[in-house]
């Protein structure tokens, strides 16, 4: 590295030998200018090279190696994905954006709440100390038996424990076979016969296992579950 006292021209921008190399800090560290400027990076030789770095002219070989990377086709990104939960209600396999559950709780029992034995609201249910609204997803989505007074210590296979918009609810299930992920592809839209049964919370179908999975809606579904609540 030159000294103030002998400026010159910065060394070859691609000579291994250049100063910082040898005497700066990727070498013995004898430089005089590494005390002021620390480290050969904030020396103006160093930048002075970088500069002649940026500056020199490009090569042949350079410009058609570029040239044959643009012309190159490119290669489509794959489908966005979809998690989901996968569970049974009954018969019938539905499922729910994975970001919606917090939790899949084992059985427990279910306290029933005085005049809300006919409704969606089956009880209470503790959840690791806390008391969780267990609601039946089930009679919102209309696929389930006629309403019949639950059983005070009523327990279910699966507590499904979701979060909506900073609401914490429990739904049971009868069986959860985790999360499955798809492509954004696979969903198809529901059958015209199913909307128009009144089930207009499925979002789409979406093939599992030789099944038929209906996808739901997890905005209809916690919207309508709030103003059901409220």
């Amino acid at each position: 590295m030159k000294t103030p006292d002998s400026p010159a021209s910065p060394p070859a921008v691609l000579d291994p030998r250049a100063c910082w190399n040898e005497i700066g800090g990727q070498g013995n560290g004898t430089c005089p200018k590494l005390a002021e400027v620390i480290r050969c990076r904030n020396c103006p030789v160093f930048s002075a090279a970088a500069r002649q770095l940026l500056d020199r002219p490009l090569t042949p070989d350079y410009r058609r190696a570029w040239t044959e990377h643009f012309a190159q086709a490119q290669t489509p990104a794959a489908p966005a994905s979809l998690a989901v939960l996968l569970f049974r209600l009954q018969a019938e396999w539905l499922a729910l954006p994975a970001q919606v559950f917090q939790e899949v709780a084992e059985r427990r029992p279910v306290h029933s709440l005085p005049h809300r034995r006919q409704g969606i609201v089956l009880g209470l249910v503790n959840v690791r100390g806390e008391l969780l609204l267990c609601v039946s997803l089930a009679r919102l989505l209309r696929r389930d038996e006629p309403p019949r007074p639950e059983a005070r210590q009523a327990a279910y296979d699966r507590l499904l424990v979701a979060n909506w918009a900073g609401q914490r609810y429990a739904f049971p299930a009868d069986e959860v076979r985790g999360i499955q992920k798809f492509q954004a592809a696979e969903l198809t839209e529901p059958p015209a016969t199913l909307a128009k049964s009144g089930l207009a919370y499925t979002r789409g179908l979406l093939p599992w296992q030789g099944r038929v999975v209906g996808l739901l809606d997890a905005e209809r579904v916690f919207s309508s579950l709030n103003r059901s609540l409220a």
